[in-house]
């Protein structure tokens, strides 16, 4: 089992055998040794940062660092000083010249997680840093030029890397390149390897004789959709890892059940998208244990900031059943029937839009 395992892993540390996995690996080999810039698209805990690494590691830049940096975790305010450094001075509490994210990548990879967490000036802004490899640091007024090749992910749509109408995703000439990341129910044939690789893994950083799942065990990971991907079943791995007492691994119950790979999910009830848009939500808080942040949380589930999370169930009137009904959702209901009151697709569904300055203006624009 260990000797498998190690052949599925054989490239980058990438562990899998499906045929959706290795059209992505694929892509990982054609544009890993050019110099374009990628968009990896994916629902959240699909492993993005795994394929930025492998793209990085068989590429000319691979003996130069590759820089991370999560845009959803950096306060707006400080986003561009974070980025593109700051002079001393340039605001308070800058006491000293600070090098950005693009200079410390300098010759190397700088990977932007959550690209689309990026209010739309910052990505107007990076985007000129694409095409012209050069920036101002915040406060400064000389121009800093940098060597980088940048990958970006996102878990909400895909972004307008374009100039003007023609359509062409451009940064320096060269053609930004989309490698979309396939979330793991449409992988199944992954997940016992990938499971045996999380027990061998545990199995070592435990200091336990764990041998691997039961028969009963795999069955019941095939049969569940996985709505939190490879992280999600990470987590699952370790709990059962930790709570085992003998070599042979036994899976409890997974939050939020399973239903036999392939079957057609329940009929969703008839209501306004916003009744709909809370049952789910509520759902998904249910299977969590009403946990929102963290690995497995229903923020990440949901692939939304745990901020954005609690402000949408503020909004649609979603609490712990323990907590009694919202006053909120009990006035709507009133007004609108049980359903409450409905709104536009543009208003509940994540959109990509252009910038709305002219269309010679390069826009790289994900918004929610």
């Amino acid at each position: 089992l260990q000797h498998e395992i190690e052949e599925q892993a054989g490239f980058a540390g990438v562990v899998g055998r499906s045929p959706a996995l290795r059209e992505v690996l694929r892509l990982v080999q054609q544009v890993a040794p050019s110099e374009s810039t990628v968009l990896l698209t994916g629902e959240t805990g699909t492993g993005k940062e795994l394929i930025a690494r492998a793209i990085h590691a068989g590429s000319r830049r691979a003996g130069h660092p590759l820089i991370k940096v999560n845009c959803g975790a950096i306060t707006p305010s400080l986003v561009e000083s974070e980025l593109f450094g700051h002079e001393k001075g340039a605001f308070t509490g800058a006491l000293q010249r600070r090098l950005g994210r693009f200079e410390l990548a300098d010759k190397g990879t700088l990977f932007l997680d959550e690209v689309g967490e990026l209010a739309p000036e910052t990505q107007v802004k990076l985007l000129r840093v694409l095409q012209e490899r050069e920036f101002e640091r915040v406060g400064g007024e000389r121009q800093v030029r940098v060597d980088v090749r940048v990958i970006a992910a996102t878990a909400t749509c895909r972004s307008t890397w374009r100039r003007g109408g023609s359509g062409r995703t451009s940064t320096t000439g060269s053609t930004s390149f989309p490698v979309p990341v396939p979330p793991l129910r449409e992988r199944r044939e992954d997940i016992p390897v990938l499971a045996a690789h999380f027990v061998a893994h545990f199995a070592r950083a435990l200091n336990k004789p764990l041998t691997g799942l039961s028969r009963d065990s795999t069955a019941r990971l095939l049969a569940y959709d996985w709505p939190g991907n490879i992280r999600e079943l990470q987590n699952v791995i370790e709990r059962a890892c930790v709570l085992a007492a003998g070599p042979r691994v036994e899976l409890g119950p997974i939050a939020g059940g399973a239903r036999p790979a392939g079957a057609p999910a329940a009929p969703a009830p008839l209501g306004t998208l916003e009744a709909v848009e809370a049952a789910h939500v509520r759902a998904v808080l249910e299977a969590t244990g009403w946990r929102i942040e963290g690995a497995g949380g229903a923020a990440e589930i949901l692939g939304l900031r745990p901020s954005t999370l609690r402000s949408l169930m503020q909004r649609l009137g979603v609490r712990a059943r323990s907590l009694g009904p919202s006053p909120r959702r009990d006035r709507q209901d009133a007004r609108h029937g049980a359903g409450g009151r409905g709104r536009s697709w543009e208003s509940a569904a994540p959109a990509c839009r252009r910038h709305p300055q002219g269309p010679s203006t390069p826009t790289i624009i994900i918004t929610r």
